[in-house]
């Protein structure tokens, strides 16, 4: 099958919904046989379901908590034999939430956004990392935010954990490089996506979704909100050989927000 990533093998997390769904249909698009995982195991399996219907053999699905290091060792051991190998892992499992300020704040919130946002980064690197080197070609894409790289009140937690995935990205890179591995690791950036983690922007714009965009666009130059495939057209060049000089590099995908 021809396409940009075709013969790569990919384990996306938190692919049932959202960014996640998006970029397992981009890449199986282009060739790529896709492993989707998320703690909605059904959901997990849906989606690789429907893209088969749509490329035959191409998709697998499984449960996977991303907080859980167990799951991490099994779940990425299982895509490689069914996919017979894993060259490129989409770190993109994680979760938002409403504004918090600092005194409001609890640990256990605080432990949870760090457990799935940002832990479950290292255990997807650690994990994937000796597949990832014996399919080089290889690509680690983290799935970070704008939000890791402008800080907004209220946000602490959310702020903290997709700063740490941005500065961990450039880590593992430089540790790839230096070990000699052809396994390249980038992040990707995204402002507001039209996808679940807006609901409660929503929710806060009395349940008018329209009203709530609105307010969210206007501080983005182009004046819109993202949709899913802006982000998995990122993901796609970055799995993809078309990017194989490129590691330790952010791609914002913000509609202009951070070049004011």
């Amino acid at each position: 099958m021809s396409g940009r990533v075709a013969g790569k093998a990919a384990l996306i997390t938190g692919g049932a919904q959202g960014l996640g769904e998006a970029i397992a249909w981009m890449l199986a698009r282009e060739g790529a046989r896709v492993a989707v995982t998320d703690i909605n195991a059904p959901g997990a399996r849906a989606v690789a379901d429907a893209i088969n219907a749509a490329h035959p053999g191409q998709a697998f699905g499984y449960g996977h908590d991303v907080t859980d290091e167990v799951q991490w060792a099994e779940v990425v051991d299982r895509a490689t034999a069914d996919m017979g190998r894993l060259s490129v892992l989409v770190n993109n499992a994680g979760i938002g939430g409403d504004l918090r300020w600092l005194e409001d704040d609890s640990l256990d919130h605080w432990r949870k956004m760090q457990a799935i946002n940002q832990e479950s980064v290292m255990l997807g690197c650690k994990y994937a990392m000796p597949h990832l080197r014996a399919a080089a070609p290889a690509s680690i894409i983290n799935i970070s935010s704008v939000a890791g790289l402008a800080a907004a009140p209220g946000m602490g937690a959310y702020n903290a954990t997709k700063a740490a995935v941005w500065m961990y990205t450039k880590t593992i890179a430089l540790e790839a490089a230096k070990h000699g591995w052809d396994v390249r690791c980038n992040s990707i950036h995204p402002v507001f996506i039209k996808t679940a983690i807006l609901d409660p922007y929503v929710k806060m714009a009395g349940g008018d979704e329209a009203k709530a965009h609105e307010r969210l666009m206007r501080g983005i130059p182009l004046r819109r909100i993202g949709e899913p495939d802006d982000v998995a057209y990122a993901a796609l060049y970055l799995a993809s050989d078309e990017s194989k000089f490129i590691t330790g590099s952010e791609i914002k995908i913000d509609g202009g927000l951070l070049a004011q």
